[in-house]
């Protein structure tokens, strides 16, 4: 994965006020932190932000450029982005901090590729999971996985350990967990209808339910 320059400046932390008048400005409020790294607040030019970013799925790496020298050099990953729930504005985003030569785990979203045997026979497509966790250095992180679901069947699965990834790229959950199915088709009864009395024409009377005349006899001579 390649590193994605970034100018970033250290940020005054305010209220909401603040925040919103950064964002009316074109600058957007952030805070990097990581395992060695107290949570520093910053900010970053919107525009440069979505230019070099256009996609905030999966994971980033971004190397930071910056005249402050606790920000400057510094690389990170695009951890979390906060997003208006009405416009979809971005309002915030975490950056983690990594070290290049250690190991780290992270979440890499999965594209299903393909329209499946199974779908096309009337089956439906469940996925499991729509992300999976590895572990690998942050310069060999993919962006995401393609899952192969072109031959599933009804009744068949892919499970993880199907995937191919890249050298360096491991699984810490068990391998024979299944990412996606696909569904046999969901068939309904149709409801079973009681079929009404007829009714007498007008003007005639409704025939007398038949009685056993054994059990009228009885009940006579008791």
């Amino acid at each position: 994965m390649e590193t994605i320059e970034v100018s970033v400046d250290p940020r005054e932390v305010g209220n909401k006020r603040v925040a919103g008048r950064l964002r009316r400005e074109g600058k957007l409020p952030g805070v990097l932190y990581g395992p060695k790294t107290n949570p520093i607040p910053l900010q970053v030019t919107t525009k440069e932000l979505l230019g070099s970013v256009p996609e905030l799925e999966g994971s980033h790496l971004i190397r930071m450029r910056s005249k402050s020298p606790i920000l400057g050099g510094k690389v990170a990953l695009i951890k979390d982005v906060q997003f208006h729930p009405v416009t979809g504005e971005i309002l915030h985003f975490d950056l983690y901090e990594v070290d290049l030569t250690q190991k780290i785990l992270v979440k890499i979203p999965l594209h299903f590729v393909g329209k499946p045997k199974g779908v096309i026979q009337g089956g439906i497509l469940q996925p499991i999971l729509r992300e999976i966790e590895v572990e690998c250095l942050p310069m060999d992180i993919p962006e995401f996985l393609n899952v192969d679901v072109t031959s599933l069947e009804i009744g068949h699965s892919v499970h993880v350990r199907d995937l191919q990834v890249p050298e360096g790229v491991l699984f810490p959950i068990d391998v024979a967990t299944t990412l996606v199915t696909v569904a046999a088709p969901i068939v309904e009864e149709a409801p079973k209808v009681e079929e009404a009395p007829l009714a007498a024409p007008e003007g005639v009377e409704a025939p007398t339910p038949a009685v056993d005349k054994e059990k009228e006899t009885e009940s006579k001579g008791s």
